[in-house]
């Protein structure tokens, strides 16, 4: 009988006590729950920890029942410490060098003492599972500044719910004592009438010389923008961007005055070259001396939030609706009747309200 072990061989380790592992079990355990405790997230919050806020956001943008619980709690315990930094929406079409001009603009602000967070309304992110703020990678210096907070919004998410997702991350950003947020756009379609919905400046990022310089001006867009800011005004587009200022101004003249009585200015600038940043910041400061003067900028942040109830409460009420299995059942019944010809959209929908 061959008695040789293999040098593979392993020896039986010595077991523990029992006990012992129960205890450590219990301890690691009992360290876990107040690591995760919401008095913990709060207080770390309140202190300006990144990585308790990172994971806040996280709850916060979670589908699971318990999360949303706990981020609700975090949220009620941070909104009396919110309300304190000023807001502003950046949007343009994909190109126009938001990334460079986020950056360019963030660090300016940081380098004033400021803290700056960076969130993002991203409605591409549910299509191709990317966010505009993927782009964080090219923030390479704001990214590693201690006084900033760069948060992409979640991918495969609604547009309604990424806003109200962002809309309750400026919550946690404030509490946290960032106090200016900037809020990126993708720069298509309904994403920046929910950003405008979110901030007290909304500013509109433009190329000079891409042959959009009147056609570009949609109304709801140009409407809503308290300033433009003809980027990339450097080299040989600087003559370009001087022409599309005064078509620009020109335009912005025609529309009736603002119920903040704030004429919105157009600016040349080049984040690139880190030029016109600084009169982007004055012209802010200029805005924000008009509306708390004239208190417009109370009354809009109070309009603000009557418009994210009722839209809180609509969403809710739909997300009810179709999770009724009642509804589930009797829906699909109603769509093969409807296919059928047996019923017509609007008896259907009466029976279904009905139930």
């Amino acid at each position: 009988m061959n008695t040789n072990k293999s040098a593979l061989h392993e020896n039986d380790g010595v077991s523990q006590p029992e006990t012992t592992n129960k205890l450590s079990a219990e301890k690691i355990k009992q360290n876990r729950a107040k690591q995760n405790s919401v008095d913990k997230f709060v207080s770390q919050i309140l202190e300006g920890n990144i990585t308790f806020l990172s994971r806040a956001i996280t709850l916060v943008e979670s589908t699971n029942q318990n999360h949303q619980q706990k981020a609700n709690k975090i949220l009620e315990r941070c909104l009396p410490y919110a309300n304190k930094s000023i807001r502003i929406g950046i949007t343009g079409v994909p190109g126009v060098g938001k990334s460079t001009f986020i950056e360019a603009f963030g660090k300016h602000l940081t380098t004033q003492g400021k803290k700056v967070a960076v969130l993002a309304v991203d409605p591409s992110s549910s299509l191709n599972k990317g966010s505009i703020l993927g782009d964080k990678t090219r923030m390479e210096q704001l990214v590693t500044d201690k006084n900033a907070f760069i948060r992409p919004s979640p991918s495969g998410m609604s547009l309604g719910g990424v806003a109200q997702k962002t809309r309750e991350s400026i919550i946690l950003c404030e509490a946290a004592g960032f106090d200016t947020i900037l809020i990126e756009t993708v720069g298509v379609g309904q994403s920046e009438t929910l950003v405008h919905s979110m901030v007290d400046f909304f500013l509109l990022l433009k190329l000079a010389g891409a042959g959009d310089e009147l056609q570009g001006i949609k109304r709801g867009i140009i409407e809503m923008a308290d300033a433009i800011v003809i980027n990339k005004a450097d080299g040989d587009n600087k003559k370009n961007a001087k022409i599309a200022k005064v078509e620009f101004n020109r335009a912005l003249h025609l529309y009736p005055l603002k119920e903040s009585n704030w004429q919105p200015k157009v600016i040349t600038a080049s984040a690139l070259k880190n030029k016109g940043i600084n009169k982007v910041d004055e012209m802010i400061q200029e805005y924000l001396k008009v509306v708390k003067e004239n208190n417009y900028f109370s009354k809009k942040r109070n309009e603000q939030n009557r418009y994210w109830l009722l839209a809180t409460i609509e969403q809710q009420l739909k997300a009810n609706f179709y999770h009724n299995p009642k509804i589930k059942t009797a829906l699909a019944k109603e769509i093969l009747d409807l296919e059928n010809g047996k019923t017509t959209p609007f008896n259907a929908a009466k029976r279904l309200l009905a139930l």
